[in-house]
């Protein structure tokens, strides 16, 4: 079997195994390198010391794995459902929002399984050969490197875009030292388009394709181990895990389709679940419900955090208080401090909403600006 033939063969093996589409990249990354070192010398990847790990392995393919020759890039659809409900779940006055990457069952284990059946069906036609499947389980740039296999081009909020299923899915890479034919990358149709960078409600993506990780609402309730910082808290609103505002917004997601993977379909009714209710959950219910979830990653502690602020955010009522009084002398002092926070917005809150009534006509103080 010839490389161009076998590339064709293995496009198509990967349509089987349930991938949206695949395709095939070299190693060379040296603009995706340089732009990585800037972005680090700048701090923005904040607390994850991991992206400054691992010297060039993560930007030079065959240090990691040495014999890699070229890196075959899979995407798999995730949207869950239609993007009419996932933008009226966003600041919905007593429900969470958790981004709908992580509602179902966690993706790093369907999709690395996915690939290892797809290098195994090489190796059936092809021989034995060197490979190596990841997905967010070693350093590399999966955008670059899907990019480049012509899966997308990365937009202006720094995640990849594709033209035909805009940007709701997962990527996967499998490195192997066959020597393939590589695909052309696609070129960039963000156009003069700027509803990812003005929709932000951080102020996250700072200039068109430049994200500081440290304003980032997934950055914030995901990767971040301590105090939210203060000033950033009311405009997280009811987002408790991770932000989907630029998806939501771009263009090129009215062509997204909804997944037909069954095991990435909300699980435990977290699509629709009241602020009350999951801070509800101790430690023991936390770690069952979230079971075979991404969301476990964060722990207890976080979750409670995180919806912490979200109650603060959230519409003046008595049973936010309460249940935000019920965590008030919790053994954390990151739970305590979080929630603390929340119970003085909150009253703060009814105290505007208060003034508001006694004069009809005045706008109300309770909408934060955006930064």
């Amino acid at each position: 079997m010839t490389p161009t033939t076998l590339a064709a063969h293995i496009k198509t093996w990967g349509r089987e195994l349930g991938f949206q589409q695949v395709g095939i990249a070299g190693c060379e990354l040296s603009g995706p390198e340089s732009y990585l070192h800037d972005w680090l010398a700048r701090g923005w990847h904040g607390e994850m010391d991991y992206m400054a790990r691992h010297g060039s392995k993560r930007s030079r393919p065959a240090e990691l794995l040495p014999g890699t020759k070229r890196v075959i890039c899979a995407r798999m659809d995730y949207m869950p459902e239609a993007l009419e409900d996932t933008r009226a779940a966003c600041d919905h006055p007593i429900e969470a929002f958790i981004s709908r990457y992580a509602l179902g069952r966690d993706y790093h284990k369907l999709l690395r399984a996915r690939l290892k059946q797809l290098a195994l069906r090489i190796e059936a036609e092809s021989g034995p050969f060197q490979w190596r499947p990841l997905v967010d389980s070693a350093p590399v740039m999966e955008k670059p490197l899907a990019q480049a296999a012509g899966l997308g081009w990365i937009g202006k909020h720094t995640n990849l875009i594709n033209p035909g299923a805009g940007s709701w899915f997962f990527l996967g890479e499998l490195y192997v030292d066959l020597l393939l034919p590589i695909d052309e990358p696609l070129p960039s149709h963000c156009g003069r388009c700027r509803a990812c960078m003005d929709i932000c409600p951080t102020g996250a993506i700072v200039k068109p394709y430049e994200l500081d990780a440290r304003l980032c609402i997934s950055y914030l309730t995901i990767e971040l181990a301590g105090a939210i910082p203060a000033p950033l808290r009311p405009l997280l609103g009811n987002r408790i895990y991770g932000c989907d505002d630029c998806q939501l917004v771009c263009p090129w997601n009215r062509f997204a389709h909804v997944t037909k993977e069954a095991d990435f379909c909300p699980r435990h009714g977290l699509d629709g679940a009241s602020l009350i209710a999951l801070f509800s959950w101790d430690e023991a219910e936390f770690l069952k419900r979230t079971e075979g979830s991404a969301i476990r990653r964060i722990g207890h502690q976080r979750w409670l955090r995180n919806i912490a602020v979200a109650l603060g955010n959230a519409a003046p009522s008595p049973v936010a208080r309460q249940a935000l009084e019920a965590r008030s002398d919790h053994p954390s002092d990151l739970i305590r401090e979080h929630v603390h926070w929340a119970l003085a917005r909150q009253c703060q809150r009814r105290e505007n909403d208060d003034l508001s009534e006694k004069a009809p006509g005045t706008p109300s103080s309770q909408q934060e600006p955006r930064a």
